[in-house]
């Protein structure tokens, strides 16, 4: 395979999520918690690291470079999504109180008491809109970031057995 379309094809799907996250958001009225918008963060990081992989189309060491950085980028947009969909399943009275929004807590809290609060989660982040096959956004998200994971760090065990080029 080769790797250059590899990453385009990562990029493509950073970018196709986003897209429907984006028409969720403004056709469906899903107003994303800050839990989504952290995840959101963390596809287009990944969505980054896919396109400027694609643009340089690296050889074995670049492409264990771009793995790192990418694979970094599923794990952290992986570990929100863990965290988002543990708190969809907690029962209703252990659902934490709704919090101030993003934009406020940006405003108001230094950056790491701004981050505390985001991961610790609130009432909107356990809610649960959309679905599809029993998995919420934040499912599908954690499922995402997985395949995303392991498809850049496929790409760079690809790039590694593929004969130097001059």
């Amino acid at each position: 395979m080769n790797t250059r379309l590899g990453y385009v094809a990562g990029f493509a799907i950073c970018a196709a999520l986003l897209g429907f996250g984006l028409y969720l958001q403004y056709v469906d009225g899903e107003d994303p918690c800050p839990l989504c918008i952290f995840q959101r963060v963390a596809f287009i990081a990944l969505g980054v690291v896919f396109l400027v992989a694609a643009i340089h189309g690296p050889q074995k060491t670049g492409a264990v470079v771009y793995a790192v950085f990418g694979g970094l980028c599923a794990l952290t947009g992986a570990g929100l999504a863990a965290r988002h969909v543990w708190l969809q399943s907690l029962p209703a009275d252990q659902v934490p109180a709704c919090g101030p929004g993003l934009s406020y807590m940006l405003e108001q809290f230094p950056l790491m008491r701004m981050l505390e609060k985001v991961l610790t989660g609130s009432g909107e982040c356990a809610e649960a809109g959309w679905k599809f096959l029993g998995l919420t956004i934040a499912g599908w998200s954690l499922v995402w970031f997985i395949l995303l994971g392991g498809f850049v760090v496929w790409l760079a065990w690809q790039a590694r057995r593929a004969p130097s080029t001059p």
